[in-house]
């Protein structure tokens, strides 16, 4: 009995899959340097919730690397370090590699936008002695998850005379901050007999900014008139300013650790800024790689990836087309040999919502990174689905650095999708899959990550560039 037990084990050993919260996987040291490599992370998230916040400060950590601005009268060697910046919202940073890129390019390509409310270009406006500002959603959200949380005003205003203004108010807390009303219990019994569908409409989002009134007895809109006193007072601007601003509110509360372990970051936008601070992370520690690498940063990832700064756009296809002609290439040949990892999340199994997912191809807190073959939703629409070499090449590549990484889909085959800049970038004849950090919470204003995941996404990026 004893020995067929033993040969049973042998053979489970060697060819089953072993179940193992993957934390017990990492060595204390990966444990340690997970917790370390975090801290600042929290911090950047802090100081980069808006797509414009995140590229400037990305920015201004690859100047302190050594980046330099794109120049193309410029002729770049090995080892050059540059950055390519298309509007403020999306940017490319580049090492050249030792063979430049006449064997491809290496990419992590990750979006960093995330859903919030975008204010309207007529927004203001005065509702029984109180003020507020009309909104249109940005991405997929549950409405109701941002009712009575606080909320605080981030973007760009172009004033009348052509001055830029850039605008964060609510973040501390010496400052007003916004937010949107909701009905009370005793009076929603209508309201709570709806589909949380319906529950609230987009027209209901509005953001409550104000109560006083302008001191006068005379005309209307008084409260509307001493907001606007206020906002020209403090920014210079008038009403008709909103019609060139980009404004968002995002959620005032900061990066928290979670549990009494302190094992995971509570946040706003880990969707997608998880992946694209790892990537980044990464590129900026890559010195001297074998081909040439690329960390792609774009925007509208949340609404489709469409527009200028979006991955649809042909902004990063035009910046490899030049480095590849300096090269003498052409860009369509560089593509054609290049792989990217598209670094974007996936939806943790929650075991308070177990019904929605399938436990077997689920991804999990802890597990490590994670591998989304596809995306898209019911029988693959909408994805590119990653070829069995390339799977192949990435799990090998994970296998042989000791990196704890699972595989995911995102629940249940019927259940509903999603999708990322993969297809995008797959369109143009590049290998590419899903790779990224399990979230909980995923499009909450407040969602959840694992440290010792977010660890694992920066060593699986690094490993990518150098290997």
């Amino acid at each position: 009995m004893n020995s067929e037990k033993s040969k049973c084990e042998e053979l489970k050993e060697k060819l089953l899959i072993k179940k193992k919260n993957g934390t017990l996987k990492m060595s204390e040291q990966d444990v340690t340097n997970a917790d370390e490599f975090c801290e600042p992370y929290k911090e950047f998230l802090n100081k980069a919730k808006t797509e414009r916040e995140f590229i400037k400060r990305t920015i201004e950590l690859a100047k302190e690397k050594g980046f330099e601005e794109y120049n193309c009268e410029n002729k770049y060697k090995p080892g050059d370090k540059i950055y390519y910046i298309n509007r403020g919202k999306s940017l490319v940073l580049t090492v050249i590699g030792r063979k430049g890129c006449k064997d491809g390019i290496k990419m992590a390509a990750a979006h960093v936008d995330s859903p919030r409310i975008d204010i309207k270009p007529r927004p203001l406006y005065e509702s029984n002695d109180l003020a507020f500002l009309k909104t249109h959603y940005y991405g997929g959200i549950k409405k109701y998850q941002w009712t009575t949380i606080p909320l605080a005003l981030h973007g760009k205003v172009i004033k009348k005379d052509g001055t830029n203004l850039n605008v964060v108010l609510g973040e501390s807390e010496d400052e007003p901050c916004f937010c949107i009303t909701d009905l009370l219990p005793h009076l929603a019994k209508e309201q709570m007999n709806k589909t949380m569908l319906k529950g609230f409409t987009g027209e209901d989002l509005n953001i409550l900014i104000g109560s006083r009134p302008f001191r006068s007895d005379e005309g209307s809109e008084l409260v509307k008139l001493n907001i606007m006193k206020i906002l020209n007072e403090k920014y210079g601007i008038i009403e008709s300013d909103f019609l060139s601003a980009e404004l968002e509110m995002v959620p005032a509360f900061k990066s928290r650790d979670i549990g009494f372990d302190k094992s995971m970051i509570g946040a706003y936008g880990h969707d997608d800024k998880v992946c694209a601070y790892t990537a980044v992370m990464a590129i900026l520690d890559c010195e001297s790689p074998e081909q040439t690498v690329m960390t792609i940063l774009a925007d509208k990832e949340e609404i489709g990836s469409d527009g200028n700064t979006g991955m649809k756009s042909a902004f990063f296809r035009y910046f490899i087309a030049d480095i590849a002609n300096q090269e003498g290439i052409k860009g369509r040949h560089v593509l054609t040999k290049s792989k990217c990892l598209s670094a974007d999340v996936n939806a943790a199994f929650d075991p308070t919502y177990a019904t929605v997912y399938e436990p077997m191809n689920s991804c999990y807190i802890n597990n490590g990174v994670v591998i989304t073959k596809y995306t898209g939703s019911g029988g693959k629409y909408d994805t590119s689905d990653a070829s069995a070499e390339f799977m192949f090449e990435i799990r090998r590549m994970l296998e042989d650095a000791n990196i704890v990484w699972q595989t995911g889909e995102l629940g249940k085959v019927d259940g509903g999708g999603g999708g990322t800049v993969a297809k995008f970038i797959a369109n143009l004849n590049v290998d590419v899959v899903d790779l990224g950090v399990p979230v909980l919470s995923m499009h909450a204003p407040f969602e959840i990550v694992s440290k010792s995941d977010v660890y694992m996404a920066y060593k699986t990026f690094r490993k990518f560039f150098e290997s």
